[in-house]
């Protein structure tokens, strides 16, 4: 009879056959790190548990939470029931590994303006940067107005809105509502529903106006 001997500390077990293998590499260890990440916020984003993802995969919720967690490695065979469960392509539970990540960097006073109503009076929108592709998960701009004889319109378009006053004093329309913002002040809103500035109270006004386009792309 031969005797078995316990795997090393620090080794890791497949998640579908159990074997042991030798501590991860660099690579792999990310690679872990890339697909529990990616299963822990799909199932988040679609309403699964833990429990419930193991009951639909077939594994132990251990294993599940061993997964989320980049402490094992899964099997082709569990990637593929774990997609599949998930709903989304096999490839889906890889993706950050190995891309290309962009960083804008923007000198004060450096960002392209833009054309929007009101230019002509000496109002400014400088767009702060702008992510390519599905890297584009948000829009940051500066606000700077001049002009009290301007007579804005109101605004709608797609994600969450964030303003932040740095300067001046204003009154802001959202929703039928007004709000008197003063630097420090905040406003977050639904970007779908109609909003613009009302009134320039303290000239010049100037705000940090970030709009965010929602979850990233699986």
């Amino acid at each position: 009879m031969t005797a078995r001997r316990a795997p090393a500390a620090g080794s890791t077990h497949d998640a579908q056959s159990g074997n042991s293998s030798a501590p991860p590499s660099a690579d792999s260890a990310q690679l872990e790190g890339i697909i529990g990440w990616r299963v822990r916020s799909r199932a988040r984003e679609i309403g699964l548990s833990s429990a419930e993802l193991a009951k639909r995969v077939g594994l132990s919720r251990a294993m599940i939470s061993k997964i989320e967690n980049a402490q094992v490695s899964p099997s082709l065979a569990t990637l593929s029931r774990l997609a599949a469960a998930l709903e989304v392509p096999v490839t889906s539970l890889f993706q950050g590994l190995d891309e290309e990540r962009d960083a804008l960097f923007t000198k004060a006073g450096a960002g392209p303006e833009l054309g929007r109503p009101g230019t002509q009076s000496g109002h400014r929108y400088q767009m702060l940067g702008s992510m390519r592709g599905p890297a584009k998960r948000m829009e940051p701009m500066l606000v700077t107005l001049t002009s009290q004889n301007e007579i804005f319109p109101l605004y709608q378009h797609a994600g969450t809105e964030f303003l932040y006053m740095l300067e001046g004093e204003m009154h802001y329309g959202y929703a039928g509502a007004s709000y008197q913002l003063c630097p420090g002040d905040s406003l977050q809103f639904d970007g779908e529903v109609a909003h613009g500035p009302l009134q320039l109270s303290r000239l010049p006004v100037r705000f940090l106006s970030v709009t965010s386009f929602g979850q990233p792309p699986t």
